[in-house]
């Protein structure tokens, strides 16, 4: 199938074609979604080596997996809960070896793109570095919620999808995250006006993705035929 072709295939008749041999099937699904699937991973882990290792994971889980997918979702929805169960599974062990990258300050100036330290005003890098860093501090599984409805964008009711819980717990595990970050990030209310409950998280309303922060950019050749794409196993189909 020609580069145009591909172009014009949807995502669930290019799984069902990477299924049926497709060579290349695959790896237009993974430019198309790739820079959510990294966005998602690098603010859920707060680490890019701990991302790119879980969004890698995520595609050789995904890759095998894809005859198993029978169209009960997008299948964007679908990466996203792989890749956010990747996150977890490894955020899961690194609590449990207790480490804090959030205190290294050299690994977080990494989280930001190299366009970005170099164009977006300092303030902006002060924003997100301080996000990630006050992210980092909650369970993982209020992290992801949090990740997914006030940062990239997503209606509680798709973010219930790609969790895999009902959307009351959705909306738990913001509120909790919520409460939790508030004493942390107050500094960086955008409205004072609006109550009180408006932090730089979105106050409990879903936003557009990046409107709060930087978007982050994934690595643009980590397609799975690149060996650095393919690693690994792991995260839950």
């Amino acid at each position: 199938m020609d580069d145009a072709a591909l172009s014009a295939t949807s995502d669930q008749d290019l799984l069902a074609g990477h299924v049926k041999g497709d060579p290349d099937a695959f790896g237009e699904l993974v430019r198309r979604h790739r820079d959510r699937l990294w966005a998602v991973a690098l603010r859920t882990l707060g680490d890019r080596e701990e991302a790119a290792d879980a969004v890698q994971d995520a595609l050789v889980s995904a890759y095998r997996a894809a005859h198993t997918f029978r169209g009960q979702s997008a299948v964007t929805t679908w990466l996203h809960r792989i890749t956010v169960n990747a996150c977890l599974d490894r955020a899961r062990k690194a609590a449990s070896r207790k480490t804090a990258p959030v205190d290294d300050a050299e690994r977080l100036d990494q989280l930001l793109e190299p366009h970005e330290s170099a164009e977006a005003p300092a303030e902006r890098q002060d924003l997100h570095r301080e996000l990630i860093a006050a992210l980092a501090t909650l369970p993982p599984e209020q992290r992801a919620a949090l990740v997914l409805v006030d940062m990239q964008g997503y209606p509680v009711a798709e973010a219930a999808r790609v969790l895999d819980v009902p959307t009351g717990t959705v909306k738990s595990r913001c509120a909790r995250g919520r409460a939790r970050l508030l004493p942390l990030l107050t500094h960086l209310r955008t409205d004072a006006g609006d109550g009180g409950d408006n932090t730089a998280l979105g106050g409990g309303r879903n936003r557009t993705p990046g409107a709060s922060v930087p978007p982050a950019s994934g690595p643009k050749d980590a397609g799975p035929s690149d060996p650095a794409a393919v690693k690994g196993g792991g995260g839950r189909a």
